[in-house]
């Protein structure tokens, strides 16, 4: 079974990226924050991470760098999901060591053709 850790602060698009992610077969865990991502990442690797780009605690370009860094960091396919959509931030994520970048707000099909880009849908 694929596994997908949704990293996001907003209740709402956890549950909506949840019931898109459980349609496309994942089964799917949340943090609400990136250091309660990294635990959850320290105790399971999932297969898959979307993550906010901003949040409090740890901001999703803080979660990625050091998720990179740990055994299997490399591992999970990450997908921002962020309303940042300027070049920038797009080439900031990337070499933080994103795969995949998604505007919010987003649909089951954008998203599964995110996913099917990184190779899990």
């Amino acid at each position: 079974m694929k596994t997908c850790l949704i990293v996001d602060d907003s209740r709402v698009i956890r549950k909506v990226s949840r019931h898109i992610l459980e349609t496309l077969g994942f089964t799917v865990e949340e943090a609400e924050n990136g250091q309660e991502g990294l635990e959850q990442c320290d105790e399971a690797m999932p297969d898959v991470i979307l993550l906010d780009w901003n949040m409090p605690v740890m901001t999703g370009i803080e979660f990625i760098t050091q998720l990179r860094e740990r055994p299997n960091g490399a591992k999970p396919k990450v997908v921002f999901c962020t309303t940042e959509n300027d070049v920038a931030h797009i080439r900031e994520a990337i070499s933080a060591g994103a795969d995949e970048y998604v505007m919010k707000p987003f649909d089951h099909e954008t998203l599964q053709i995110k996913l099917q880009l990184v190779g899990f849908a």
